[in-house]
């Protein structure tokens, strides 16, 4: 997954390669999902307060913490499209 790209897509891509590869165990799964997250995304999950027990449950924080990053990019971008017009 590129640096600045979406968790969601990543997400799908990775369901739709372990649909044809079949399943390798969640922890074999879990670890692969893992290589494959920017750094962004990694440094948040290691400061993260809840338990990550399952692949659906670290896809679901991903995307939650990508969510976030990306509304934060869009707040930074619109005040500096604000400065710019004062």
């Amino acid at each position: 997954m590129k640096e600045g790209g979406h968790v969601s897509l990543y997400i799908a891509n990775f369901r739709s390669l372990v649909s044809r590869i079949g399943d390798w165990g969640e922890r074999a799964l879990m670890h692969h999902f893992r290589k494959g997250l920017p750094s962004r995304i990694l440094d948040q999950l290691a400061s993260h307060p809840s338990r990550i027990d399952s692949l659906q449950d670290l896809m679901d924080v991903t995307l939650e913490l990508d969510t976030r990053y990306h509304e934060r990019q869009n707040e930074k971008s619109n005040h500096q499209e604000k400065k710019t017009e004062a």
